[in-house]
């Protein structure tokens, strides 16, 4: 169990900062639904990551029931951070230049009329439907199926925390908001245009150094 914690933890941390589900965040908590809206993007994030990271694990884990790590695995590991290190290199290379304000999604400039629902909707679009996070979500279960094969205890626990740590980078803008009295309609404002501005960077960074941790990984087996 500590072992497939350990292995999909950092992948867990790259899906913990993305920058766009923290900004849905912190839009809803400044909109006329704020708690309602944020609670449940936050606990249908946390769902969606858990149950693909979970999937993932479970269906790679039952093929490698032997203890042995297959071929195969080195493959898809090795496919994957490939994948991961060319969406590195479109990322840091479609950043906005300095001066120019990035484009935003459309969804943004939608999410004050957003209902609880469509907070939850939006969750599951962002986590397990978006490329850059689904592939995240993937490579974690697929770290936890290496480590846990054929323990399907160790996996579910694992997934749960994978899940876990994942969802602290969204839930931390509504602690901002319940702890920071007068302050918190400020601080959120000043860290939604930071990662804004700043998002194509920080993704480019983190699939840069994920997709090196797998292709390494897979290289490794093969």
């Amino acid at each position: 169990m500590n072992a497939a914690i350990g292995q999909s933890l950092p992948i867990a941390v790259g899906v913990m900062v993305s920058p766009l589900p923290i900004v849905a965040v912190i839009l809803m908590l400044v909109s006329g639904r704020a708690r309602a809206n944020a609670a449940a993007f936050v606990v249908t994030w946390f769902l969606a990551v858990g149950v693909v990271t979970l999937v993932v694990a479970l269906v790679a884990g039952a093929a490698t029931s032997d203890g042995a790590e297959p071929s195969w695995s080195g493959w898809s590991k090795t496919a994957l951070g490939v994948v991961l290190l060319l969406l590195a290199v479109r990322r840091w290379r479609g950043r906005p230049r300095e001066g120019v304000d990035p484009e935003q999604p459309r969804w943004m400039a939608a999410v004050e009329e957003f209902t609880p629902a469509k907070a939850a909707g939006l969750a599951v679009l962002l986590a397990a439907v978006n490329p850059k996070n689904l592939l995240l979500c993937v490579s974690g279960g697929a770290a936890i199926a290496t480590a846990a094969a054929g323990d399907g205890s160790a996996a579910v626990v694992a997934a749960a925390v994978f899940a876990v740590v994942a969802t602290v980078g969204v839930a931390a803008p509504v602690v901002v908001y319940l702890t920071a009295g007068d302050r918190a309609e400020e601080v959120l404002a000043e860290l939604k245009t930071w990662m804004v501005q700043h998002n194509a960077v920080i993704m480019a960074v983190l699939l840069l150094v994920i997709g090196a941790k797998l292709v390494g990984d897979g290289i490794s087996v093969l």
